[in-house]
């Protein structure tokens, strides 16, 4: 009997026990066949029917829309949501094992055993010895002559045929502390190289991206005076070494008065050099009202002033990517090289051997050089630490009002027995 029951109920019927399941199911199904398909306007043939209905199915999605968005904002008020970091090249960088601790007592104890001591420590006065390469033309002369307005206490010696050792043993003889070679391709400055004296180290950059004083708008003329130094994002130890060498290259000791900011960035290991000078004015500020009474009185009392700063390009400005850097003075033959970079180190977007601070937790403040026994002070008795900004024009305007001479204590880092000569250092 159980077997013929079974035989005699439908397919689709439910299970014994599940009645109510069943029930809503049919219904649902029923409900499913009356309910008529919704008709389309492209369906419908009459033209004044067909736009009332695409102007009435409108108006329903508008609705339908505010409500969502109306539901969203209550949820919003409620409970704010999390704000999502993006995803960039700069916050999902591999992790650098040489990247500089504030408690790295072999990395500060390496600073009074290094070429830039002297200089650093005031001991010495930086003099800078600028030449060419040997065939020098287009651009190259004009960008010499920034060049030397950048850099304090340096003087231009015309290179001729001599080579490269001669020209160095010429700046040891005369105590110049570094020597910086700018070399043109094709008429257009492409390569820098920036020798320490006497003991090196050579540090050779690829130049690019170089625009003249002339050609930026608006520029100012800058002054004689000691310029601000600032340098940001040179946090590994291959990083603080180059920025001690760029650090030398100028005095320690600078004249704010002049309100010059010469800034090194560097960031997704390209540096950016930008020269500016910042300019205080006073500016009134003028309240508008529609109010009869509040213009009459507005008209009585003073208008406000209000001091702002403002920037203006001197220029030159230009990009910097390091090559090598070399053990001693130039050598091409028998020198040692600290680092160099080779195409197969280019494999990962995210490798960067001279990290930006963001990745980096630590104090700023223990990357700071001395000044006098103290830090450099702000012309607004402030401190402020000049983070990583994707856009130069913001990264300067940190700078010039609240500087610090960004840059750290660093040791050498040494790679014994390395020796690389790379074909375009003989064109030096």
């Amino acid at each position: 009997m159980a077997k013929e029951r079974k035989r005699r109920q439908p397919a689709d019927a439910p299970p014994p026990g599940d009645d109510d399941e069943g029930r809503d199911h049919r219904r649902e199904k029923k409900l499913r066949k009356e309910r008529p398909d919704p008709v389309l306007p492209s369906q419908i043939k009459n033209k004044d029917k067909r736009k009332e209905v695409h102007a009435k199915l409108k108006r329903e999605k508008k609705a339908q829309k505010r409500k969502l968005a109306r539901e969203r904002g209550q949820a919003a008020q409620r409970a704010p949501p999390e704000k999502q970091v993006p995803r960039t090249i700069e916050n999902t960088r591999e992790p650098d094992e040489t990247v500089c601790r504030p408690d790295d007592q072999e990395l500060f104890a390496g600073n009074d055993a290094d070429e830039f001591n002297a200089v650093l420590k005031q001991q010495t006065t930086p003099k800078v010895l600028i030449t060419t390469c040997r065939f020098n033309s287009g651009k190259g002369p004009a960008f010499i002559e920034e060049l030397m307005q950048v850099i304090p206490n340096s003087c231009y010696v015309k290179r001729g045929t001599y080579e490269l050792k001669k020209i160095v043993e010429y700046a040891n003889n005369r105590d110049f502390t570094s020597l910086v070679v700018v070399h043109t391709n094709r008429r257009e400055p492409d390569a820098l190289l920036i020798i320490n004296l006497p003991d090196g180290p050579t540090a050779h950059f690829k130049l690019s991206k170089l625009i003249l004083r002339k050609d930026i708008k608006n520029h100012g003329n800058p002054t004689s005076h000691k310029p601000e130094l600032v340098l940001n994002n040179f946090t590994t130890r291959l990083g603080h070494r180059v920025g001690r060498m760029i650090q030398s290259l100028f005095p320690q000791d600078p004249n704010f008065r002049g309100r010059r900011v010469v800034t090194f960035h560097n960031q997704r290991d390209y540096i950016f050099f930008r020269h500016h000078r910042y300019i205080f004015e006073m500016k009134e500020n003028k309240n508008f009202s529609k109010d009869k009474k509040a213009k009459t009185s507005e008209s009585k009392s003073q208008p406000e002033k209000q001091v702002i700063c403002r920037l203006q390009e001197c220029g030159p400005r230009f990009t910097l990517k390091l090559l090598t850097l070399q053990h001693g003075t130039f050598d091409t033959k028998n020198g040692e090289y600290e680092w160099v970079h080779k195409p197969d180190m280019d494999t990962s977007r995210r490798r960067f051997f001279f990290p930006n601070m963001s990745c980096c937790p630590q104090d700023v403040s223990s990357n700071l050089l001395p000044y006098k026994g103290r830090y450099h002070p702000t012309a607004m008795g402030l401190h402020l630490i000049v983070p990583a900004l994707l856009s130069i024009q913001e990264l300067i305007i940190a700078g010039p009002m609240f500087f610090k001479a960004a840059i750290a204590s660093s040791c050498a880092v040494t790679a014994p027995g390395s020796s690389y000569s790379r074909a375009s250092a003989c064109y030096y």
